[in-house]
């Protein structure tokens, strides 16, 4: 086995295990997956249904199966030639709950814990009453009713530790307090010694006095003291609450209501999720705590690859792969023999619209979002970009353009849930402004002004030390005709601060609020609120673009092909929001903008009646019509059949959590019950059983008529998955049509006993042509691609890129490109925008009248013959192949190969 070829991502959780993937392995290996992709297999929290939200790094976590049960599926893989890349998260760990050993050290010990630097906390924030505390901002109410409700309660533990519980999270009491746990009147004298010593102890002296206090607790003498004492601060009596208060208001931490924690935070987290605290990851001893069971998996020959998330969120990302790198070279030489060579290490990040991976970075590329930008963007017409944006913006009353909502958003989060981390970076600033005689006038409020400008502008997720100031420069000179006189000094001022050299502090304080401000103002609000065209809203894309081109196509995959030949291409992720063959359905609009504008006005007034109160609005309105549109179940069975409570329950669950992302009527934080339920209620009507109800119908008529394109456009973009320079990656199940929502959605449990007899059945695309509607033909395809990457990896990983020009009337509908090395050629062939294709709904085939006067411009073609792999049998001359002879009422897509 050498590098990876292609890819599976599966998602572990405890009710999908380690174990329950070896059975697997034997399919993927038949299908031509070279290693498995892992989501996180580090313990985490209790119950974690993505792995993400990581509670201890030295180990697999035991509701997976742990070691063992890796040791058994990794043994499977080596049998069947295969290897495994592991997702790891450095960035962030779980925290509120219980069971996070570091974090309840800081809050046990303050800044003289071992792990404090662990974290990103702010000790010198500019609240003072949270200088050298943390805020935790986990309580469900605020803490005076919290402390009078008594759901603030202390506990004894039997490792001798004591701990105020608040539900079902645990805050540490400090030992050095244990002695003010008991009445001055009522301390037993058998531990009144061990309780003095522990007023001065430290984290390195006190394990040996919690240890004889743990065991005199277990004595009878010592079981009734501790309940004296706990019975002695209870909150159940005003005393007793006023101790609790009183010992709570001495800890290294603050308890509050969960809703100060965007006002007031003074630690870094995953954006602005307050259960996971973001890690200092650049100290070299943080470093080596979090990776050290990933190297030694790696030197153990457990894993073969590396695929890091959220780099965006580490403070140093170059220096941060560049240490990983080399910590999996240093590790290489432990590895068993049988184990692969190479360490493959991929990064999650996402890129701008013009932006590249910095060349410098020790990584074999991004995690594919790039990829699937450049796909779906090529599968849609831009002549009918300016009918949606009409719909959109005078039929749904929505923004102008993306970049105005956008715009939006940033301002609103930077108000909102990121305000904190916004104060937190003016105060760095403020501090640098007082120390510089020609800064000191420029007040905070003066700094947050202009800075809100700059951040709402930020193009990026976030500036690197390569570019040298060029990103921040030209930011800057976006807003400066927007700024008054009197803040052209701040902004240059600010200008420099934030460039190259400026304070190391303020730098890092900037990026760490750019990354999340960027993901949460586009990913996780304006996908949700901007409507144009939602097969344009997903990760990694950008929703202001709407068609694209072949040839910047071919320039992307030139480009990969050159700088990033094995990075990973993704058009399906666990992130995803929908489903790529929704997304390939939904493009097809693109090109039917007209008659959809129609369709849509239509619906609108057919379902006013629904409506409570003009709930829900055009905008949600127009949302869900083209999710219901995506998601549609197509196929042969009567519609009754179709329109399951399933489909309802997972219609209504996306619903519920798009209308809370978008944040216009209701949001995570303020629920607003009456809009949530018309909105329910009219999606109830619109789907409803009643023989009366004629929407199902409407739908599933219109459906009917753009899923044929859509399946073309869905077979297009994971042929070009599976052929373009990169590594394919393929999402659990997504084998078969893949028409799924947002998360938890897209990670619903996998039918694979269903793909493995599919695949078993051994049928070619051919075959399978006439029943395309259940999925097994896109398996088809990808197995014919996959197992030929397998016999001839070098095509795939060396061979020369060589865009095929297409010449005739319906050139604007194929795209062609050639791989190429000595010995061999590959020829492929892909439809776009086929809508004007006209594909029969019984087989996608199209009229055969389409290509006579269609032909590739390929003056060097080699003379054949030619084979093609979609097609056992077929074979063409170098004739056949230039005149398009193969699509002739066939599907208008073929991969030819000569040797």
């Amino acid at each position: 086995m050498t590098g990876p070829r292609a890819t599976v991502r599966l998602q572990f959780h405890a009710g999908f295990t380690l174990d329950d993937a070896v059975p697997l392995v034997d399919y993927f290996a038949s299908l031509g997956v070279s290693h498995l992709y892992a989501s996180p297999l580090l313990a985490a929290r209790p119950g974690s249904t993505h792995g993400y939200d990581t509670l201890d790094y030295s180990r697999i976590n035991p509701e997976l199966g742990g070691h063992a049960a890796l040791a058994r599926l990794v043994a499977r893989l080596r049998a069947r030639g295969m290897g495994l890349i592991l997702d790891i998260v450095p960035n962030h760990m779980a925290v509120g709950g219980s069971g996070n050993a570091w974090w309840e050290d800081v809050l046990a010990w303050g800044r003289t814990s071992p792990c404090a630097h662990m974290f990103d906390i702010d000790w010198s924030p500019p609240d003072d009453s949270l200088r050298d505390r943390v805020l935790l901002p986990f309580l469900a109410e605020p803490y005076g009713d919290c402390l009078d409700g008594g759901t603030l309660e202390l506990r004894h533990a039997p490792d001798g530790t004591f701990a105020c519980w608040h539900y079902e999270h645990r805050f540490p009491i400090c030992p050095r307090h244990y002695a003010d746990l008991f009445d001055p009147d009522d301390t037993p004298a058998p531990i009144a010694d061990l309780l003095e010593a522990l007023r001065t102890a430290t984290p390195d002296t006190a394990a040996p006095a919690l240890a004889r206090l743990a065991g005199w607790a277990r004595t009878p003498d010592g079981t009734d003291a501790i309940a004296r004492a706990l019975a002695w601060m209870a909150p159940a009596h005003p005393a007793g609450r006023a101790r609790l208060h009183a010992l709570l208001e001495r800890q290294h931490y603050r308890l509050a209501w969960w809703r100060t924690a965007s006002d007031l935070i003074n630690w870094r987290r995953f954006f602005d999720i307050t259960g996971l605290a973001g890690l200092a990851v650049e100290h070299p001893d943080v470093f080596d705590a979090v990776h050290r069971t990933v190297i030694a998996l790696y030197a153990e020959g457990l894993i073969d690859g590396v695929r890091v998330d959220h780099v965006d969120g580490l403070t140093n990302p170059h220096a941060y792969c560049t240490r990983l790198h080399r910590a999996l070279a240093d590790a290489a030489p432990r590895r068993p023999p049988h184990a692969p060579p190479g360490a493959p290490l991929y990064v999650e990040k996402i890129l701008a619209a013009d932006e590249t991976l910095p060349a410098d970075w020790p990584v074999d590329g991004t995690t594919g979002y790039d990829f699937l930008e450049q796909v779906d963007v090529l599968l849609h017409d831009q002549r009918g970009a300016d009918a949606l944006d009409d719909l959109w913006v005078w039929g749904a009353g929505g923004a102008t353009s993306f970049h105005a909502e956008e715009q939006a958003t940033r301002a609103a989060m930077l108000d909102g849930t990121l305000a904190a981390d916004l104060a937190r970076l003016v105060h760095v600033l403020s501090g640098v402004a007082r120390r510089d005689p020609h800064a000191r006038d420029f007040t905070p409020a003066a700094l947050d002004r202009v800075l809100r400008r700059i951040l709402i502008q930020f193009p990026v997720y976030r500036t690197y030390d390569h570019d040298g100031g060029k990103l921040l420069h030209e930011v800057c000179q976006s807003v400066r005709p927007a700024l008054v006189a009197a803040q052209q000094p701040v902004l240059d001022w600010l200008a420099r601060q934030l460039g190259p050299g400026g304070p190391a502090q303020a730098i890092a304080c900037l990026v760490h609020l750019t990354a999340p401000l960027a993901a949460k103002a586009v990913e996780d609000t304006g996908f949700y609120r901007y409507g144009r065209l939602l097969s344009r809203n997903d990760v990694g894309t950008h929703p202001g673009r709407f068609g694209g081109t072949v040839a910047a196509f071919h320039a992307a995959n030139a480009a990969r092909r050159r700088d990033w030949p094995r990075a990973m291409l993704a058009t399906a992720t666990h992130d995803h929001k929908r489903g790529e063959d929704a997304r390939a359905r939904l493009a097809v609009l693109s090109e039917l903008a007209q008659e959809w504008v129609r369709v849509a006005t239509r619906w609108r007034d057919f379902n006013a009646p629904l409506r409570h109160r003009a709930s829900p609005d055009r905008a949600d309105e127009l949302i869900l019509y083209q999710t219901l549109l995506g998601a549609w179940p197509v196929g042969d069975r009567p519609l009754e059949q179709r329109m399951t409570p399933d489909f309802h329950d997972r219609v209504a669950a996306w619903q519920l959590k798009a209308l809370r992302e978008a944040k216009r009527h209701t949001s995570w934080i303020d629920p607003n019950p009456a809009y949530e339920q018309a909105c329910a209620a009219f999606l109830a009507g619109l789907l409803s059983p009643d023989p009366e109800n004629r929407f199902p119908r409407m739908m599933d008529a219109f459906a009917g008529r753009i899923a044929p394109p859509g399946a073309l456009n869905g077979l297009a973009q994971t042929l070009l998955r599976l052929t373009s320079p990169g590594m394919p990656d393929l999402y659990q199940g997504c084998e078969f049509w893949d028409f799924s929502l947002v998360d938890p959605d897209n990670r619903r449990p996998v039918d694979f006993p269903a793909r493995i007899a599919a695949l078993a059945q051994g049928a070619d695309i051919g075959t399978l042509l006439p029943h395309w509607r259940d999925g097994r033909v896109k398996q088809a395809l990808i197995a014919a691609i996959l197992r030929f990457r397998a016999t001839h990896p070098d095509l795939f990983a060396t061979g020369a890129y060589r865009p095929v020009r297409v010449l005739g009337t319906r050139r604007q509908h194929l795209l062609a490109f050639a791989r190429v090395m000595p010995g061999i050629t590959m020829l492929v062939i892909a439809p776009r925008l086929p809508a004007a294709l006209m594909p029969d709904p019984t087989d996608l085939s199209c009229p055969a009248m389409l290509w006579r006067s269609t032909t590739l411009d390929w003056p060097d073609a080699p003379p054949g013959p030619w084979r093609s792999l979609l097609h056992p049998g077929r074979t063409l001359d170098r004739a056949a192949v230039l005149d398009l002879a193969m699509l002739a009422g066939s599907a208008p897509l073929d991969v030819l190969v000569t040797a």
